[in-house]
């Protein structure tokens, strides 16, 4: 029996074993966890990296971008991946080469090792991230999906906020490379694991292992994103250009060109029942929306509070704490409230909160009172913490079983797509004035309400008494074409 099998039969409701499911949670938050504080700690590393390896400006900027492009390009045909051959599997050889590459960066001897092999991380972090989503999706039961991924989604919380003081203290007492060799053995210690602890063997189910990969689909999907990405990175360094109108007609060529393709395709790499789902593609766009909203209203505040208030980097993350706070206490009750509530109203009460926080942080400027400024940021936090929660769970309860590593590449997808637009938007407004760009934010972020609407409906009450959520979104389900 193949992997992809055995974690199929586990979706389809096989029995999976309560150590098993810990092990998977484990896996499944460290492993998101290495991505989040990787790339965190390096935009603290960068300045010194580029004095000792006397790199330029461009070159180091190159170490996140050729990062970001590599990741984005191929996370869908990484979760085909897993669905094809087990998320477990890929899962461990996406984190042990995620730590071989970390390794090889701690001891390039010039900038562009670095750089290449930061790409190389890149593909391993395309691998890694899907499957941290289908395992979950193979261990547990899809109605208690909700609390496993909010536990994920504080921890990257946890690693967003820990990863400028950690990346501070390691490069002012051990160097830049220290940032890099911190990775490789918690990414050993869970590939070897993965490896070695199989799943429950369970029943036969069919699964995707009899379907052929579609490479050309995956090569044209990777170069529509990769040139999307690249343009909005290139916005957000030097605003609109020559170069960033062609990089938007090789991704608009690109993706037409995947759509007559995949609707040809026997074994198409977007499956049409996950493509044709209402609820998954507005979780998709709730994603794609609260990201940019979150990411770009950052990045303006970043601005405001340090080039215009004058606060040093260390104040401006405290200001900004109680966002990170309230992101990681605030999952885990989301996730409760996904269960009692259902989808749509903790999706629409998510994007209420996020919408206000931009709203509440759009007239920072001298004079901003403190407790004004962090409660934004506390909206900000609960909103955008609710929103990952709830439609990260909607995206991957309503996949197909068999798509659930596509799914997860999705998600993934969006939450890179999303805050590179967010940035490219602030960056461009910015020179409007950082209030309008809020208020565009803004308005970005309250885009997540009308998608919210068409995610399952309120549970109602079962025969017992109790709400159930799983029963009207199975019923959702059922009038989905």
């Amino acid at each position: 029996m193949t992997a992809a099998t055995t974690e199929a039969g586990a979706e389809r409701g096989a029995p999976t074993s309560a150590p098993h499911r810990r092990l998977t949670l484990m896996n499944s938050v460290l492993g998101a966890v290495i991505v989040a504080l990787d790339g965190t700690v390096l935009m603290i590393a960068q300045p010194t990296l580029r004095r000792d390896l006397d790199a330029s400006l461009t070159e180091v900027q190159w170490t996140s971008t050729g990062y970001l492009i590599a990741v984005a390009g191929l996370l869908v045909f990484a979760g085909r991946l897993g669905d094809r051959f087990g998320h477990r599997r890929v899962f461990a050889w996406g984190v042990l080469g995620f730590g071989a590459a970390s390794a090889g960066i701690g001891f390039a001897p010039d900038v562009g090792w670095v750089i290449g092999l930061r790409v190389v991380q890149g593909v391993f972090g395309a691998l890694l991230q899907p499957a941290t989503l289908g395992m979950l999706r193979a261990a547990f039961p899809p109605d208690r999906l909700g609390m496993p991924i909010a536990l994920r989604t504080s921890a990257i919380g946890v690693a967003v906020a820990a990863g400028p003081l950690v990346g501070g203290v390691l490069v002012a007492q051990l160097g830049w490379r220290a940032v890099f060799f911190l990775n490789v053995v918690p990414a050993l210690g869970m590939g070897l694991l993965a490896l070695v602890v199989r799943a429950p063997e369970t029943p036969d189910a069919k699964g995707v292992s009899g379907t052929r990969l579609d490479l050309p689909g995956a090569a044209l999907l990777a170069v529509s994103l990769a040139a999307l990405v690249h343009t909005l990175v290139g916005v957000a360094e030097h605003g609109w250009t020559a170069t960033g109108v062609l990089g938007l007609l090789i991704a608009a060529a690109s993706a037409a060109a995947l759509v007559r393709h995949e609707r040809r395709t026997p074994d198409p790499l977007l499956p049409p029942a996950l493509l044709g789902s209402a609820t998954v593609g507005a979780a998709l766009g709730v994603l794609v929306a609260a990201s940019a909203a979150m990411l770009g209203a950052l990045f303006v505040c970043s601005f405001v509070l340090q080039d215009v208030l004058g606060m040093d980097p260390l104040r401006t993350s405290l200001v900004a704490l109680p966002g990170g706070v309230m992101m990681v206490l605030g999952a885990p009750l989301s996730a409760v409230l996904l269960r009692r509530w259902g989808a749509r109203p903790t999706a629409l009460t998510g994007s209420a909160l996020l919408t206000a926080g931009v709203l509440a942080l759009s007239p920072l400027g001298p004079g901003s009172s403190t407790v004004v400024i962090g409660g934004g940021f506390l909206l900000l936090g609960a909103g955008f913490g609710a929103l990952m929660v709830t439609a990260t769970a909607v995206v991957v309860r309503h996949a197909p079983a068999e798509s659930a590593g596509v799914a997860g590449g999705l998600q993934q997808t969006a939450m890179n797509v999303g805050p590179t637009l967010g940035v490219a938007v602030a960056t461009t407004l910015m020179p409007l004035g950082t209030g309008p760009a809020l208020l565009v934010l803004a308005g970005v972020a309250a885009l997540g309400a009308p998608l919210a609407v068409r995610m399952p409906r309120p549970a109602r009450p079962a025969r017992d008494g109790t709400r159930s959520v799983r029963n009207d979104e199975d019923k959702d389900d059922e009038r989905e074409p």
